[in-house]
Formats: structure tokens, C-alpha cells, sequence
């Protein structure tokens, strides 16, 4: 039993197609102790919900494991892990003495990307593990670092958007990063950019309940705007305990913001100067005349010597 291929949208990623029945490196599927494969330093994925990795063990119980695991061959007659860490974490929870492989041989960029594309092609993969997936398949392609990639793809936006100069748009690396977006098919570079880098900004805590899965990314994204901590933690609590919608978490953001001081002169005429600027006090001839003879008076102070 052999993996499946990747879709075709999918096969446009150089060096990162899983593998086809015709690759001489890849051997008949086999089964092998499970003690005779390690997990890679590298591993793409970081969370794996509980309930669902529950409903895989029984399934793996009742039908066994039906896809077998991608390893590659080691020293010592060992080999690791590439792409199937799911059942490999069920079948070890289960205490099976063998499972399922398929060998290919292949360097460590090659088998990390292949484990990127694996997880990126999974429909249960959080928005933040996605984002920093997508990232890392981006650095490999570019071969530069991160921070690079992330200001690269600004420029791009930027570029497009007519906020600055056209300076890379239409070069070698804007070429290698569409067809990134075009192999794994999941969205627009622009999307990107816009939707999901800023989920990198979010506090540690927020990021951490997204990547259980545990709140929507939009609702993630509103309660951020809180920077005082207990204040967050207090409005997070909240929306997991009550399910709050996205409306009613903006509703109760505004219980947090913090009321001006209105004794401090400088808030005072901040706030006046508010609230004539939202009455349009200018559209209403009678007022208006009012309000530019006490403009004048203010003007008069502020000349004064």
C-alpha cells in the first residue's frame, strides 16, 4: 500500500512532491517496530487536539492503520518519521509493536517540506500552524530567512495596493512565491498578507487558545486589541465559557476602554473638539456663526504674547 499523490494543483512545489509509483527511492510498503522510528527535531506540527487524536486510536483499533506512515532510512537500521505523525502518535498510544511503512530517501529540507505539505493539506489544521507552515515552505523556496520572507511579501501588497514604487513585483522570487500559493491551493498570496500574517502579532496566549483550536481567529483577532493582560484573560474566559459571538465581544470591549480624564485641561479640549468635529456643528448656518466667533476669541489667546 503506497501513500496517495497530492493533488495536481498541488504538484507545482519544486523538490516537495510526496512521491509516484514510479520513484526508484521509494520502497513497497512494509511493516517495521515502532521502536525503530524517531520523531524528527523539526516538527511542523505542535498541537494535536485530543478528542480527535481519541477517535483515530479507536478506528486504528477496530481497522487498523490503513495509510501507512512515510519514513526515511537512517543509521543503524533506523529511520524517521516524514509525514504521518497522527498515527504514529495513536499507534504508540495503543502500544502497537509494528505499523505500516513506505522508505524514501531524502534530504532533511526535502523531508520537512514534505511533512509542511502533508500538514497544510489537512482540513483540521489551525489558522496559526497554517500561517507558519505556508512561511516556512516560502523560506526553503526563497532561501531566506523569515523575516525576509515576511517583509518581501509587505512589499508585494504594497506594490500592488500603488503605495509604493513597483521595484520587485514581476521578479524571480514574486514568481517563486506565487507558485507556492498555487501548489498547495488553500489561498491568494494576498489573502495571506492581509488575513493571516497580522495572527503572528497576536499575544502569546491568544495564539496559544487558536492553535487548540479553541477560539475562531476572528474573535482572537478583536480580543487582541485588549493590551491590558487580566483584562484579555477575564474577556477570554468569558467568550470560551459563554461562546460569545463576534458582535457580542466588541459589544463588551467597550466595558474595557478606559474613560478619559476629564479634569486635565488638555482632555478637556481634546474631547470638545470631538464632539464639534462629530456634530458637524459647521452644517447649521446659526450655530456655526456662534461657533466662529468663540474660534476667533480661542485664536486671539493663542496669538497673545
Amino acid at each position: 500500500m503506497t501513500l496517495k499523490k497530492p493533488p495536481a494543483n498541488r504538484s507545482k512545489l519544486k523538490n516537495v512532491a510526496l512521491f509516484s509509483e514510479e520513484d526508484d527511492t521509494v520502497s513497497s510498503s512494509q511493516s517495521i517496530l515502532l521502536s525503530k522510528i524517531t520523531l524528527p527535531e523539526q516538527q511542523p506540527r505542535r498541537y494535536f487536539d485530543p478528542q480527535k487524536l481519541a477517535g483515530l486510536v479507536e478506528s486504528i483499533k477496530q481497522h487498523g492503520i490503513l495509510e501507512s506512515l512515510l519514513v526515511r532510512p537512517l543509521k543503524s537500521d533506523t529511520y524517521e518519521l516524514v509525514a504521518g505523525e497522527r498515527r504514529y502518535r495513536a499507534a504508540k498510544e495503543i502500544g502497537l509493536a509494528e505499523v505500516p511503512i513506505v522508505i524514501r530517501a531524502m534530504s532533511d529540507a526535502d523531508a520537512l517540506q514534505i511533512a509542511l505539505i502533508e500538514n497544510l493539506q489537512r482540513e483540521d489544521l489551525n489558522p496559526v500552524e497554517e500561517t507558519e507552515g505556508i512561511l516556512q515552505l516560502l523560506r526553503f523556496r526563497l532561501e531566506k530567512p523569515e523575516s525576509e520572507v515576511i517583509s518581501l511579501l509587505y512589499r508585494m501588497s504594497d506594490e500592488a495596493k500603488g503605495k509604493v514604487p513597483h521595484n520587485v513585483m514581476g521578479n524571480s522570487e514574486v514568481v517563486d512565491i506565487q507558485n507556492v500559493f498555487d501548489g498547495i491551493a488553500l489561498m491568494e498570496w494576498q489573502s495571506f498578507v492581509a488575513n493571516r500574517l497580522p495572527l503572528l502579532k497576536l499575544p502569546k496566549d491568544v495564539l496559544d487558545l487558536i492553535r487548540q483550536g479553541g477560539i475562531a481567529y476572528t474573535k482572537a483577532v478583536a480580543i487582541a486589541r485588549l493590551k491590558d493582560e487580566p483584562q484579555r484573560q477575564i474577556l477570554l474566559k468569558a467568550t470560551m465559557e459563554e461562546n460569545l459571538s463576534l458582535s457580542q465581544i466588541r459589544e463588551r470591549l467597550k466595558t474595557f476602554q478606559v474613560q478619559p480624564d476629564i479634569t486635565s485641561p488638555k482632555s478637556v479640549v481634546e474631547a470638545v473638539s470631538r464632539r464639534v468635529i462629530k456634530a458637524k456643528l459647521w452644517e447649521n448656518p446659526k450655530k456655526w456663526r456662534q461657533v466662529q466667533a468663540l474660534l476667533a476669541k480661542i485664536e486671539s489667546l493663542v496669538i497673545e504674547k
